[in-house]
């Protein structure tokens, strides 16, 4: 804790001061330009990978980067998701999975979760992404583990289209979805390709987007 608390005077001494004006224009009002959803694991930090400040990303993290099908009782992450969209008309939705997930390996190796009944639970919300990775074949258990984090990203996508508000942005043409996977080790990020159906290196493909606001949404 101390180690944090340092961090905090470090922050409040050096890096407050040098963004007094931003901080002074943000005490009253955020305008996000988009949302991302990533995963809570402590080595993915949205804000450092993508070298943005604070008032530019409106964040969501869970355990898997997942986000549930809308239904009759939204949890967290729908409210959020209709805030960002409906409040705050963020332009681009980014859902980034990244390697050495460790619930997307707990899936992939069927991992007993007994003793943490409210994880499985909440990671019933990939079994589309199970079911797809587990009817493929995998040549060891790491190509197993990376396929189930790009089939999760693709599964998440698909469920972040059946809220309401997100539907609507993209019928109006106001919202862009995109679907990343971080890699740790190299801090390559690979992008789903929405026209093609596969992943590619997003620094060779910096226009890359999983569906367009130009494209209508098919129920």
């Amino acid at each position: 804790m101390k180690a944090i608390i340092d961090g905090f005077l470090k922050f409040q001494q050096n890096a407050f001061p040098e963004r007094v004006k931003l901080f002074k224009d943000l005490a009253n009002q955020q305008a996000p330009k988009a949302l991302f959803i990533s995963c809570s694991d402590s080595r993915l930090v949205p804000e450092l990978v993508t070298q943005r400040e604070p008032g530019d990303l409106f964040v969501i993290r869970n355990a898997g980067n997942i986000v549930p099908s809308y239904g009759p009782e939204p949890g967290g992450v729908s409210a959020s998701v209709e805030y960002a969209v409906a409040g705050l008309n963020v332009a681009d939705i980014v859902i980034c999975g990244h390697s050495d997930c460790g619930a997307m390996t707990a899936i992939a190796t069927c991992k007993c979760l007994d003793h943490m009944p409210a994880v499985a639970g909440w990671l019933r919300y990939a079994d589309s992404a199970k079911v797809v990775n587990e009817a493929r074949r995998h040549v060891d258990k790491p190509s197993k583990v990376a396929s189930m984090v790009r089939e999760n990203v693709i599964a998440q996508l698909a469920n972040i289209q059946t809220h309401p508000s997100v539907r609507l942005a993209l019928e109006e043409g106001r919202v862009t979805l995109h679907g990343w996977i971080y890699d740790i080790e190299t801090g390559r990020i690979d992008a789903f390709d929405g026209s093609t159906g596969t992943f590619v290196s997003l620094a060779e493909n910096p226009e890359v987007h999983a569906v367009s606001h130009q494209a209508r949404y098919v129920a």
